[in-house]
């Protein structure tokens, strides 16, 4: 007992003199500290604190709770890039476990749609998303990093703007191009809503950054840099189709059938919260958002979201 003792102080010491530290400083806090609980190490209290109302209507707290689900997903999507991309050689097979994680993540929140498209009443939905406006899904800036750290830049241009588009002549006016846009700007005057004025408004400077940063370390380009006998392997490209099928397909249908079912839910026209054209920003037949085109035959990039 004691040599173990003494073979971890040893350790202790060698760590606090690398960054030059007092050991025995760090051990009369250790001797005051308090012991750690679950509820402060998880900021319990907190993260139940964060749910707050703006109407009377019970299922609204659904709703906030279901979002905030997704946006820490979002997290856990984000810092596994971040450890794949940040990573000068990653090896085929740390690539393809974090890749793996990643669509589990994906997988959670294409499955989780049911409790929002099942678990509300649409009469109280159409009630309460009218305070909402003109707040929106569509402004999620996690999300839109996750688009930015999974393909190259070319890939997430409006298609109507994407043959000779140069994304690295001009990280703004890449922006300007995004796919998403069109959600956001009247199509005839291009003129922007008050939904994309306030997102650029807070996001526009972290996005610029956040894209040229990513430009040449997204998991497209540290696919590219795996052996070249790897990217043909076949159970890798599986995983990389079916995190971007998954990505952009299935887990924007999901969203797309939970949103017509509140939304048709009653007679008449209605847009979404932010004022957009929802089904030809959702629908992936007409964002035609691929991350990994090249690993898709021709038929199969022609039917994309059919």
């Amino acid at each position: 007992m004691q040599d173990t003792i003494k073979e971890k102080i040893e350790q202790l010491n060698e760590k606090f003199d690398k960054i030059n530290q007092n050991t025995e400083t760090h051990l009369e806090g250790l001797l005051w500290a308090k012991p750690i609980t679950y509820w402060d190490y998880i900021q319990t209290d907190a993260l139940l604190n964060l749910q707050i109302q703006r109407t009377t209507l019970p299922d609204e707290m659904v709703f906030i709770m279901y979002h905030q689900v997704n946006e820490l997903l979002f997290k856990m999507i984000l810092w596994e890039m971040q450890q794949v991309c940040y990573n000068e050689a990653p090896s085929t097979e740390f690539f393809t476990e974090r890749l793996g994680r990643i669509s589990r993540y994906f997988d959670m929140l294409t499955t989780s749609f049911d409790i929002m498209k099942d678990g509300m009443e649409p009469e109280q939905y159409l009630k309460f998303r009218n305070t909402l406006t003109p707040a929106s899904g569509f402004q999620s800036a996690q999300y839109r990093m996750i688009e930015f750290a999974s393909t190259d830049l070319i890939n997430l241009i409006d298609i109507r703007y994407r043959a000779g588009f140069d994304t690295a002549a001009s990280y703004p006016n890449t922006l300007e191009h995004m796919y998403w846009q069109a959600a956001g700007k009247d199509y005839y005057t291009g003129e922007k809503s008050y939904l994309l004025t306030e997102f650029e408004r807070k996001y526009k400077k972290e996005f610029l950054c956040f894209m040229e940063d990513y430009s040449d370390k997204n998991l497209w380009k540290k696919f590219k840099q795996l052996p070249e006998n790897d990217q043909k392997n076949p159970e890798l490209i599986a995983a990389m189709r079916h995190y971007d099928k998954t990505v952009n397909i299935t887990w924007v249908m999901g969203h797309f059938n939970a949103a017509k079912k509140y939304i048709e839910s009653v007679p008449g026209n209605h847009e979404a919260t932010g004022g957009s054209d929802w089904k030809k920003y959702m629908l992936p037949k007409y964002q035609r958002r691929i991350f990994f085109p090249e690993l898709w035959s021709e038929e199969e990039l022609k039917n994309w979201g059919e």
